[in-house]
């Protein structure tokens, strides 16, 4: 992933990297249903990346999991590669969603959810959002209307990181207590380390227990996590690219 934004000269690894342990646990941690060689398998389950611009982690787990070759990895956010900047459904496999528009790609996923609910297929939905989308008012029209329709085939998970593009959060545009507010629009809430693996999995699995009601995680992560100097400097690193010595202590960092 950082070999990919650095060649690419332009990207988001500060959010990319923070992300790194949850969708490790979704892909490869058995809690998302896929088949690589069938990615519109009818029976799979769906993850919607609503915070379209860290894709470049989506994009490495999927070459990991076999949708695509890892050589697609070479050609991030080149002019008609299948890999672009923000996820495009119809040009990369494995991708539900195209998103990037802040607060839509959870609409979307709703929109799936209640759909496969309406079918009584036991099929989940993931939806992935950064805490600073959460700033915008879409999000929480889909979070009333997934407790209203009792959407319990639906997980959201929020990278809080307190991190956005222009500063932190609580600075920019302060969205605590989030956590009690979740629980009011009627979700079971989960607050988590989002880079410790048993509580991943635990709350991955409650997610998957709980009926009634749709779930939502609150995983707390660190930008750049794994990389000294990115998460030193948090935010700064939100859409900001290494340069080629950069990358190779950013890969010295991860043990690459």
């Amino acid at each position: 992933m950082v070999k990919m934004l650095a060649r690419a000269g332009s990207g988001h690894p500060g959010g990319s990297l923070g992300m790194a342990d949850i969708f490790t646990a979704l892909y490869f941690g058995g809690f998302v249903r896929h088949d690589p060689k069938d990615p519109l398998w009818a029976g799979r389950d769906r993850v919607v990346l609503s915070n379209g611009h860290i894709c470049p982690i989506l994009y490495a787990v999927l070459a990991e999991r076999g949708f695509f070759p890892p050589q697609w990895l070479d050609d991030l956010r080149k002019i008609d590669a299948h890999l672009q900047g923000h996820p495009a459904m119809n040009k990369t496999p494995g991708v539900e969603l195209s998103t990037g528009s802040l607060g839509h790609g959870v609409c979307g996923a709703l929109g799936m959810a209640l759909a496969l609910h309406a079918d009584g297929k036991s099929n989940r939905v993931y939806a992935l959002l950064g805490d600073g989308e959460l700033q915008e008012g879409l999000p929480w029209e889909a979070f009333m209307a997934s407790a209203h329709y009792k959407a319990d085939n639906f997980c959201i998970i929020i990278d809080r990181n307190d991190a956005q593009i222009d500063g932190r959060t609580v600075d920019v545009m302060n969205i605590d207590p989030l956590d009690a507010k979740l629980r009011a629009f009627g979700f079971h809430t989960l607050t988590i380390d989002g880079h410790d693996f048993g509580q991943i999995f635990s709350a991955l699995n409650e997610a998957a227990a709980t009926r009634g009601k749709p779930t939502a995680i609150i995983a707390n992560t660190v930008m750049g996590k794994g990389v000294g100097f990115m998460e030193k400097d948090g935010y700064k690193w939100h859409g900001k690219t290494p340069n080629a010595e950069q990358a190779a202590v950013a890969l010295k960092d991860l043990g690459a």
